[in-house]
């Protein structure tokens, strides 16, 4: 059996809680001493399969100290128009902002998060695979994406949604390239409140480099809000004992009592 629910519950609370002192006291290490974590010994990645259970493994003394709230160590290179939208941000990160102050829209009116955000909630999610599309189940609220792989294009006037359209292929054996496009604007990239438009553009590369580990590559593109991409590597292992349980944003972890109306 998987962890307990319980164990879940708390790692929220104590992220959401205590960010202001990993903010304040984490310092993550130059760019070019993050390594990624060490790996035992595993079998061979499977061909076209990232069926299974992951969860974040990136190393404790390297990137950890910043994959609570944000994908790298030094700020993206944001627009003028970026700029603005970030200052009208009010982080509960920092210290500065608190659970009652913030204007965070996943904590003030449960919105869901978006992508890329949705990483930046420390449960684990799920693929499954179908022959027309691979599912990622979020643990998370309940969280799902659907990524086509019949070999449609990605959309050029697509429909702007919570989550986007997800259009993914395989590049050889073991690396799923994921285009999503059609996010509307009401979310934040992280939990620091950098802003996107709906041109965001978010690809990200799953590539299986054995049976337990999983590397994940983003690129973060928004020609509104980004001077340039926003690129970052995070790691991920196989709990293939674990289950997905249900983490809800109803109320399960936090008092939303103060919600906005």
């Amino acid at each position: 059996m998987r962890r307990g629910l319980s164990y879940s519950m708390l790692g929220m609370v104590a992220v959401l809680s205590c960010s202001s002192i990993l903010y304040a006291q984490t310092a993550a290490p130059p760019t070019d001493q993050r390594k990624a974590p060490a790996k035992r010994e595993s079998a061979p990645a499977p061909i076209h399969d990232l069926t299974g259970v992951w969860m974040m493994h990136n190393s404790p003394g390297s990137q950890r100290g910043f994959t609570n709230y944000t994908f790298t160590k030094d700020p993206p290179e944001l627009t003028p128009w970026g700029e603005a939208k970030y200052r009208e941000a009010k982080p509960s990160n920092g210290g500065e902002f608190t659970l009652q102050t913030t204007n965070d829209p996943v904590l003030t009116r449960c919105d869901p998060p978006g992508v890329p955000r949705v990483y930046f909630h420390p449960y684990p999610f799920e693929f499954v695979h179908t022959p027309k599309y691979t599912l990622m189940l979020y643990e998370y609220d309940h969280m799902v994406r659907r990524i086509y792989t019949d070999g449609r294009p990605i959309p050029k006037d697509p429909d702007l949604l919570w989550m986007g359209t997800s259009v993914g292929h395989w590049e050889g054996d073991t690396t799923l390239v994921v285009d999503t496009v059609g996010l509307n604007d009401k979310t934040w990239v992280d939990r620091l409140g950098h802003p996107h438009s709906d041109q965001l553009h978010v690809i990200e590369r799953f590539r299986r480099v054995n049976k337990d580990h999983m590397e994940l590559d983003f690129i973060i593109e928004d020609s509104k809000a980004l001077a340039k991409a926003w690129t970052a590597t995070w790691y991920y292992e196989l709990k293939p004992t674990w289950e997905l349980g249900e983490i809800s944003c109803s109320g399960d972890y936090l008092d939303f009592s103060n919600f906005e109306k």
